[in-house]
């Protein structure tokens, strides 16, 4: 085992000297953060085997001042006596530790070795730097405004300072709404970044504003503080929930009651007048930032004007509409259903309407009972000054003729025994249904419908 570590050890230094450098064989962490109070570890990592290689070293502080820590070799360690308290050396890897860290032990340390490894006549030295910090854990920050009026845009300005009662080598942060901050020409970083200024402020500055400390063994955040800025009006634009709006014009139904209102970015919320202006004169409706209008009362269109004032900032802005009373389209197209519809019914109930009167007239002039008493009603050819030859005049017989027999009611002993006393009403039948049936191929008149 011995005889494999010399090999080792031989190779080692073969790789160096043809090489020329000695970092394989020794490492160290070029900066180790301690804390004040606290017992702090120099750890070194050797990449040669002690067996059979004489080595000697020295650890110094370089910095602030140039001290002697201690002196060693394979076997013993020999400390400066003004350190022997505070200070132990660790063999065979030559670590060094404090017992206990305070603010004189913070600047930079070099180590110093001389290597003589076996069968060979000339030694490998070997130097490393290490810087030490000493740090003091942070307490948490507070953040401070250099004043507590209200900021006006454009015209103020404001300071964030973060401070911290403990805490040492603290670096600064800040955010806002938990995004960091980047330099510009309004925002200004002071006091290494623990001072934010920012000039002028705007709208946009408004948030939550934190700072974030921290060093090399702490970390610390700050509660969160609001920033207000006071601001506006901005876009300013009347909207309506009735009726259609294209462009700066609203068009409403007639006798529908409208509400308009007035909206703007602005902080504090404006103070909103409403303006009824006409070719001739110009009115205030009212102040709010609400506005109803009957539209019955709008005989023509009309057009109306919303300023918004910032009390604070003593800014306003306007802006102008026109309200118009027509129907809506919804309202026409039923307009013209009911239009289009109207003709259909009205013909469709005349039609109707003749076609009952025409199934009246037929039912009563045509129903067998009333022709049968037409037939009963014409007198005997027996009967003296009554009778008349069947083709004396054949225009006066023309006509539509329906017989109808009755069993037991027509018997020619009954026509001829009727009594001479009827022979006027006879007359006056036969006349009757003459008429009637030389008319039937003619148009029925009114009096017939009766």
């Amino acid at each position: 085992m011995e005889s494999v570590r010399a090999a080792v050890s031989l190779l080692l230094c073969a790789m160096v000297l043809i090489s020329g450098t000695n970092t394989e064989l020794i490492r160290v962490k070029p900066i180790v953060h301690g804390t004040k109070g606290e017992p702090l570890h120099l750890p070194v990592e050797i990449d040669f085997g002690v067996t059979g290689v004489q080595f000697q070293g020295t650890w110094y502080q370089t910095s602030p001042r140039l001290t002697h820590l201690v002196t060693f070799d394979n076997n013993r360690s020999i400390p400066n006596l003004l350190l022997k308290d505070t200070l132990v050396l660790s063999l065979p890897n030559i670590s060094l530790s404090f017992k206990r860290l305070d603010e004189s032990a913070e600047g930079d340390y070099q180590l110093s070795i001389n290597i003589f490894f076996p069968g060979q006549n000339k030694s490998v030295t070997v130097t490393k730097t290490i810087s030490i910090t000493v740090n003091v854990p942070l307490s948490t920050p507070i953040i401070e405004k250099s004043s507590e009026a209200p900021l006006v845009e454009d015209n103020d300005n404001v300071t964030l300072t973060c401070t911290v009662e403990d805490g040492s080598k603290a670096k600064y942060q800040w955010l806002k709404n938990g995004q960091p901050v980047r330099p510009s020409e309004r925002h200004l970083f002071l006091q290494n970044n623990s001072t934010l200024l920012i000039h002028p402020v705007k709208k946009e500055d408004m948030g939550r504003y934190s700072c974030v400390v921290k060093n090399p063994i702490s970390l610390s955040h700050s509660r969160a503080m609001d920033l207000s800025v006071f601001y506006g009006p901005y876009n300013l634009e009347v909207n309506s929930n009735q009726g259609q709006k294209i462009g700066e014009v609203f068009t409403v139904d007639p006798g529908e009651l409208v509400f308009f209102d007035c909206l703007a970015d602005s902080n504090p919320p404006n103070t909103c007048v409403w303006i009824s202006r006409t070719n001739n004169s110009t009115e205030v409706l009212m102040t709010g930032p609400r506005f109803e209008v009957p539209s019955h009362k709008l005989a023509q269109p009309t057009k109306f004007l919303c300023r918004a004032f910032n009390n604070v900032t003593q800014k306003q802005d306007e802006t102008h509409f026109t309200l118009v009373v027509a129907a809506s389209r919804g309202r026409e197209k039923h307009v013209q259903g009911e239009s289009a519809v109207s003709p259909l019914v009205i013909i469709t109930i005349t039609s109707m309407l003749i076609i009952m009167c025409m199934f009246v007239f037929v039912r009563r002039t045509c129903h067998p009972k009333r022709v049968l008493m037409k037939i009963y009603s014409r007198p005997n050819p027996d009967q003296k000054g009554l009778h008349r030859s069947g083709h004396e005049d054949a225009t006066e017989d023309f006509g539509i003729y329906e017989f109808v027999t009755i069993p037991g009611k027509m018997e020619s002993a009954q026509a001829s025994s009727r009594s001479l006393a009827r022979l006027d009403s006879v007359r006056d039948l036969h006349t009757t249904i003459y008429d009637v049936i030389r008319h039937v191929p003619e148009t029925p008149t009114l009096s017939l419908l009766k």
